[in-house]
């Protein structure tokens, strides 16, 4: 398997150790990311002021990973849903996308819609295979309780984005449950986290996420589990910004996917950026047994 990788813009940024791990998992079963320098924003910032703009940014991403003849690998739970959209606004809209193609041809690209947008949990989930990633697993967890957070834009609307069931997802919670965790119920686990507010209402993306942290651990969750730069920010930020006021208890650690199956798989801590997390994960190899 070959994929053009989009990191988008937030990662390489400042979530660096979710692409350092997503390389060293996708390195460990055999998925090609191949890098494109090209890619630029993936429009996302300027979708609700400017639709124009928003899509022509998606485009160019599209008519890049289509010229290079792959499909895109996407970790952005943001950015896949705004490349997903785009792509459908130019499928539904073929003046939009003559006008789109019209402004790409002087950077020599044509968006067709002839490559798929996909998110790495999709991938890992549907074209990897549960089975396949038991079988890589060296040293399963035990009596470690997960609360997973889906994300908003993966999930809705879900006739565009085509992730999961938007009112019942279980991708996620089967994909943590193959590297022997259990994952929690818990009553916001579809919730926003609160990140689209931040820099807009700060007090009231705190509380959005401070409700779901509390929720996690009233249902027994000792790790989040995110997919997405935004939610691990969030989830980090607002627990640190917490304890800095003295308000609530021990932090609930968010840990990106690929760094906890990285480590069931026997993948070094360095390697998966475990260090680089705002918050202590090193507790987690406790609940690790070798297989």
């Amino acid at each position: 398997m070959r994929f053009a990788l989009f990191h988008g813009c937030n990662i390489p940024a400042r979530v660096e150790q979710y692409a350092d791990a997503t390389a060293a998992v996708c390195l460990r079963l055999g998925i090609e990311l191949v890098e494109q320098t090209a890619f630029n924003c993936c429009g996302y910032p300027v979708r609700n002021s400017d639709h124009r703009a928003y899509v022509l940014s998606a485009a160019k991403n599209l008519a890049v990973a289509e010229q290079s003849g792959l499909d895109m690998l996407v970790m952005c739970k943001c950015c896949y849903g705004s490349l997903k959209r785009a792509q459908h606004f130019l499928s539904q809209d073929p003046e939009l996308q003559a006008d789109i193609n019209n402004t790409l041809t002087h950077e020599n690209l044509e968006y067709k819609n002839k490559i798929q947008v996909k998110h790495l949990l999709s991938v890992l989930y549907h074209e990897v295979g549960l089975k396949r990633l038991k079988e890589e697993i060296s040293k399963a967890y035990s009596g470690l309780q997960i609360a997973v957070s889906y994300g908003c834009h993966a999930l809705r609307p879900s006739t565009v984005t085509e992730f999961d069931d938007p009112v019942s997802p279980k991708i996620f919670d089967r994909l943590v449950e193959a590297t022997g965790a259990f994952s929690v119920e818990w009553a916001r686990k579809l919730d926003c986290c609160g990140a689209p507010l931040t820099g807009i209402n700060d007090q009231l993306a705190m509380d959005m996420a401070q409700k779901k942290i509390d929720s996690a651990r009233e249902a027994g969750a000792q790790f989040i589990c995110t997919a997405c730069p935004y939610t691990q920010l969030q989830f980090d930020g607002v627990q640190k910004r917490m304890a800095a006021q003295s308000n609530n208890g021990e932090p609930i650690a968010p840990i990106l996917y690929p760094q906890l199956l990285g480590l069931s798989m026997g993948i070094d801590d360095k390697t998966l950026g475990i260090s680089k997390n705002e918050i202590d994960l090193s507790n987690i190899t406790s609940f690790l047994i070798s297989e």
